[in-house]
């Protein structure tokens, strides 16, 4: 079995495992078997970074094998510069989730723990996947997990959160997989995804199938105006459950706007990339405004998460090598911010089970070493230079200068927007005096909140400072993306 089989199967099996484990009772094995599980799945994903070959697009540690031979469907497995980070990205985060739920989770835990496992194995498949049917089968089976995560641990409103999640998903992944048989029979009989990308489409064709991935992935990611399921769906989920979305769930359609619509149909890219431009900077500016006048905490962040992918976005039709990467590097980045945003909010969760921002004020007074953190992880949100949320953006602002003065100007206006909101949050929430007796009676991080908070203090600063090992992984394919899209592909 090959390294990417391994970081696939191996928290699946463990969740399954997980599974026979039916009384809270056993909890307190559950979370150890469920954490040596996502630290073996972590450590799994680290010689793909150190076995990886720069300076080449080609895929690598590639396994495949046939799966249903009868319509030519295989098990087909690599990675290049663009899915490699993503891959260990989703095992760490999922490190990360199952700290964060040791002690607040104390019912069905053997459950809530298996279903974070599979959930990562299966969005891991999703970034390697290279057999469009193994993708769809991968990017849909992710609704399960998470269906569940929400509909069981989630807050008073979670069945109408959940099925709202799941609804928009599945709709806009139907006409993906009408896509993706259109492709099959038209290759002659292949659902291999590199063989997708050398047919030659008509122009008319291309806008179809660029509008179908659209709607799967659109959705997903999620762009405006198609957003309006993540604020709900932030606010019901439990913590865990909202880092997975925010970290890694939501790269699942940027991604797929890398492996599918751009290359499979570069002509409708190119001739409908300005369309996106205008959502994406309509999210960028416009969500960003909305984020401003949110009282609920998770609120705020969610639409700061629009606001922010609304720069992948944006990076990605602007087709040129700053963007792009930029666009890769800013996934990576809000990886990181945006599940330490929701874990952050959770610990003060834990302790006063309020998400409102008017029911705290001073926390600096009584939880002196979390706030510390958390201000961390503000300034990386709103794109301090230094930290991870800023690499990104700032590629992506210098391409789109390039491409366009005027939509560089829009979208650095954005930096302004998020340190707006992400400062105008901190200090109602942080600073000035105690505001009441809840937040007087708080208790400062425990051994296991600080340790999960400085796993992820670290790889912000990490990528903040030395972004070049990210940066490099990524140039060859990016390069070569570019150079297919710009080919054109009409017959």
């Amino acid at each position: 079995m090959g390294l990417l089989s391994l970081a696939i199967w191996m928290p699946i099996a463990f969740g399954v495992v997980l599974l026979a484990f039916g009384r809270d009772s056993q909890a307190g094995a559950v979370r150890w078997l469920a954490l040596v599980g996502a630290i073996a799945s972590f450590l799994i994903t680290l010689p793909l970074i150190s076995g990886f070959q720069l300076g080449t697009s080609e895929m690598q540690f590639v396994e495949k094998f046939s799966w249903f031979e009868r319509f030519n469907v295989h098990y087909h497995l690599g990675v290049d510069g663009i899915s490699l980070w993503l891959v260990p990205l989703t095992a760490f985060i999922n490190v990360v989730v199952v700290i964060a739920g040791w002690e607040v989770i104390t019912r069905k835990v053997n459950q809530y723990m298996a279903a974070f496992l599979i959930l990562s194995g299966l969005m891991i498949g999703v970034f390697s996947a290279l057999d469009g049917i193994l993708f769809y089968v991968f990017f849909e089976a992710t609704l399960i997990p998470m269906y569940l995560i929400i509909g069981i641990w989630g807050g008073p409103n979670k069945i109408y959160a959940a099925f709202k999640f799941f609804l928009y998903t599945l709709l806009g992944s139907l006409l993906m997989l009408i896509a993706l048989i259109y492709l099959y029979v038209t290759s002659g009989g292949s659902f291999d995804i590199l063989t997708w990308h050398k047919l030659p489409l008509s122009a008319g064709v291309q806008t179809l199938l660029f509008f179908a991935f659209f709607a799967a992935f659109a959705v997903k990611v999620p762009m405006w105006p198609v957003h309006t399921w993540l604020p709900d769906v932030h606010v019901e989920a439990p913590t865990g459950g909202s880092a997975v979305l925010a970290a890694i769930m939501l790269k699942l359609g940027a991604y797929g706007f890398l492996r599918f619509s751009m290359p499979i149909a570069p002509d409708a890219a190119r001739e409908w990339g300005m369309l996106i431009i205008v959502l994406s900077l309509v999210a960028v500016i416009y969500v960003g405004l909305v984020a401003m006048v949110q009282q609920d905490m998770k609120k705020l962040v969610a639409y700061s998460s629009v606001a922010h992918m609304g720069f992948v976005t944006l990076g990605f039709f602007i087709f040129n090598p700053l963007g792009v990467s930029g666009a890769i590097v800013q996934m990576i980045a809000h990886g990181f911010v945006s599940a330490a945003m929701f874990l952050c909010i959770g610990v003060l969760y834990d302790r006063v089970h309020s998400r409102e921002i008017a029911s705290y004020g001073g926390v600096v007074n009584t939880m002196p070493k979390f706030a510390a953190f958390a201000l961390l992880f503000a300034m990386a949100n709103a794109g301090l230079p230094g930290t991870a949320g800023f690499v990104g953006e700032w590629m992506v602002i210098l391409g789109a200068v390039n491409f366009n003065f005027w939509i560089g100007l829009l979208a650095a206006s954005a930096l302004i927007f998020g340190a707006a909101y992400t400062l105008w949050m901190f200090k109602r929430v942080y600073l000035g005096p105690v505001s009441n007796e809840d937040v007087k009676d708080l208790v400062d991080i425990n051994a296991r909140e600080f340790l999960m908070l400085s796993l992820l203090a670290v790889a912000v600063l990490y990528m903040g400072i030395y972004p070049k090992p990210f940066t490099d992984v990524m140039d060859a394919s990016v390069l070569d993306l570019l150079k297919h899209v710009a080919a054109s592909k009409l017959p």
